[in-house]
């Protein structure tokens, strides 16, 4: 028997927020100011940021810098105030529908958590450029749950904070290699892979995602096809 979700779990850049080229963005100027990235070739470095992408940005420095701790927290501090910088000059837009297919998931009786790699200043810096914060249900970042993607920590936190009744009415979804795996690794009852952000088809699928969507705003009825969503929605 199928058991109807009662959470899902959307991923914030390049799955409802469009991401543009910012986190590469914001990536060379934290670069560039702190010399975190100088032990390797830039194009080395760059693919590296591209491929993991979605994870938490400590994470991702520590290795930039060799396991140099204090390098690695220099250039996080960086690369959020980079991003600050640059969705104050360039402002923030949402996925087209993006707003739009949020609302139509808690139309349907489904609680909505945003999740990111981000710390909580840009975090909150995005959703109030967007005025998200009513929209949603949640936000959280890695520093909110332990460990950031792909570990599951921040499904099974959004799960928890919204009493979700079990991980089998969860569902996932974003851009990245990084958020199929932790959905799955968190045994969300649905895991997809949408691409509008960092990564594609090939990729998604074989990282586990049960469905691979153009953008969030197809995600409504893919769960309508497979009976997913609350009984709430089709009385």
């Amino acid at each position: 028997m199928t058991t109807p979700l009662e959470l899902v779990v959307l991923d914030m850049a390049g799955t409802t927020v469009l991401d543009d080229g910012v986190v590469e963005q914001a990536f060379q100027r934290a670069a560039e100011r702190t010399g975190v990235a100088d032990r390797m070739p830039w194009d080395e470095a760059l693919d590296y940021v591209r491929v993991t992408m979605g994870q938490s940005k400590i994470d991702v420095f520590t290795h930039l810098s060799g396991g140099d701790a204090e390098a690695a927290a220099r250039a996080t501090a960086a690369f959020e105030g980079a991003y600050a910088e640059i969705v104050s000059e360039q402002g923030v837009s949402e996925i087209p529908g993006a707003a739009d297919a949020i609302q139509g998931l808690k139309d349907s009786g489904l609680k909505v958590v945003l999740t990111t790699g981000f710390a909580p200043v840009t975090r909150d810096a995005l959703l109030d450029g967007l005025g998200w914060r009513q929209l949603i249900d949640l936000a959280l970042s890695p520093i909110d749950a332990g460990r950031g993607r792909p570990a599951p920590d921040l499904v099974l936190t959004a799960l928890l904070r919204t009493q979700t009744s079990s991980v089998h009415a969860v569902a996932v979804a974003g851009d990245t290699v990084s958020d199929v795996e932790s959905g799955r690794r968190a045994g969300a009852g649905f895991v997809a892979g949408v691409l509008t952000g960092a990564h594609d088809r090939p990729a998604l699928s074989a990282a586990g995602a049960d469905a691979v969507l153009s953008d969030v705003t197809a995600l409504r009825g893919v769960l309508a096809q497979r009976d997913l969503l609350p009984l709430v929605a089709t009385s």
